[in-house]
């Protein structure tokens, strides 16, 4: 796991942030080729969804969400955005590429890993696909996360959720 993935994961939600790191052991260990797995994107404040928010709205760019502020699990910090870095050096967000050779897109065997902890994939949503995006699904309403109380950090007060035996 490298270190902008590291640093990414220490502003995750602190409830969270063990859970994340294992599924990106468990990813980097399934992609036996040239592939690991980089969180792009983790916690997010609310200036910076503002900021993507106008991008192709009041800003040049293309629009890259449809979440204004507050209405983002990144906000909240359970949510993350990943590639795949392929040789250590260069990003990629290919869904279909088998760099391991083993029949199944390197991708894909990401959202697998991510769903068997509860994760839920951007890329399986009806409208706005967001392929790099995953949130922890126990955690995933932004209205609810918005009302609750925080902590001293600003992280919301949420009850842990019992692994699943």
């Amino acid at each position: 796991m490298d270190t902008f993935t590291l640093q990414k994961i220490e502003k995750l939600h602190p409830l969270v942030r063990d859970e994340v790191k294992k599924i990106i052991e468990a990813c980097d260990k399934a992609l036996t080729g040239n592939a690991k797995v980089r969180i792009t994107q983790g916690l997010r404040t609310f200036q910076e969804q503002a900021k993507l928010y106008a991008q192709g709205r009041t800003t040049a760019g293309k629009r890259v969400t449809n979440a204004k502020s507050g209405q983002s699990i990144h906000n909240y910090g359970f949510a993350v955005d990943i590639c795949l870095i392929i040789d250590g050096k260069s990003a990629s967000w290919d869904t279909a590429k088998d760099w391991d050779n083993d029949r199944i897109a390197d991708w894909n065997e990401c959202v697998k890993i991510f769903s068997n902890y509860g994760w839920e994939w951007g890329g399986s949503w009806k409208t706005f696909r967001d392929l790099p995006h995953f949130q922890k699904k126990e955690y995933g309403n932004w209205r609810v996360l918005q009302e609750l109380s925080k902590d001293k950090e600003g992280y919301p007060i949420v009850q842990p959720i019992k692994p699943k035996t």
